[in-house]
């Protein structure tokens, strides 16, 4: 690994990745200090707006790596303008003044969402299965383009700074007893509602630990990467669900059992990151 971080700033500590990854930080005894808009439940908290240069400068006072997830999580929580706006001009600080303060390592929560599928309005199909880092991004909705233009930011950020910065694709997140139940139990009625996300999640604990691996693994340079659970939350065989709403769409491999329609070689390879918690579907 690379040197392990004496103190790491967490923009949107309040939301639900930045509680699972502030707990995880305080079980490896890292400091940790928390920035959102609702006050954080951390020992040391700015509270204020990630996309304010000022708040974010006094937030990273001694702080050599950023954890990076503050935003409008949806385009339904928003304007158009205010989900775009917000998540960029947050983003753009962030990196900036880390950036201008020399601090070497950022990773940014990107989304599954990136691709365009999940929030289109009409169904979308990838260029081709299992999806990747390479596959055309096709937005049309802003919070899409928002992670589309973030990516972007961390790739110029990464030149212009020579920090490393990763972009973690994340799809879905919750846990048992929360989002993972009654979306596994929307997909047992209702597969189809799941093809936009590709039937894909990952647990809180475990997107958390990918966000550490990305400030810790000995990296250069920036890099987007697609960190989901190896299966879904759907009950029914991938193959039969993609033949089913993804007819047509190249498959450059087959996909066993519930094998999440992603390649995760990428997490593995760069980051280290297998999911370890991973929904029991069978025993329900």
């Amino acid at each position: 690994m690379a040197d392990t971080p004496r103190r790491v700033l967490v923009t949107g500590a309040a939301g639900r990745l930045g509680r699972a990854t502030l707990a995880l930080l305080a079980e490896l005894g890292v400091e940790a200090t928390a920035l959102d808009r609702e006050p954080p439940d951390a020992a040391r908290a700015v509270v204020g707006d990630a996309g304010d240069p000022a708040t974010v400068r006094r937030a990273l006072e001694g702080v050599d790596a950023v954890l990076h997830f503050a935003a409008i999580p949806a385009p339904t929580l928003g304007t158009p303008a205010e989900v775009y706006c917000g998540n960029t001009r947050a983003t753009f600080v962030v990196l900036e003044e880390a950036g201008q303060l020399g601090v070497p390592r950022v990773a940014l929560a990107s989304s599954l969402s990136v691709t365009g599928l999940p929030w289109a309005a009409k169904p979308l199909h990838p260029a081709y299965l299992p999806v990747d880092e390479r596959l055309p991004l096709q937005n049309e909705d802003p919070y899409g383009l928002s992670k589309q233009a973030d990516e972007a930011t961390g790739e110029m950020m990464a030149r212009r700074f020579g920090m490393g910065v990763v972009a973690l694709r994340y799809p879905l997140l919750g846990g048992p007893g929360d989002k993972f139940d009654t979306t596994a139990a929307r997909y047992v009625e209702d597969p189809g509602s799941g093809a936009a996300e590709l039937w894909t999640y990952l647990d809180d604990r475990d997107a958390a630990r990918a966000a550490w691996l990305a400030v810790t693994a000995p990296l250069t340079g920036y890099h987007a990467v697609f960190v989901t659970a190896p299966d879904t939350l759907a009950p029914q065989p991938t193959e039969d669900l993609l033949d089913r709403f993804h007819p047509g769409v190249e498959r450059r491999r087959r996909f066993g059992g519930r094998a999440a329609p992603v390649d995760l070689t990428a997490a593995e390879t760069l980051l280290g990151f297998r999911a370890e918690h991973l929904f029991p579907l069978e025993a329900r």
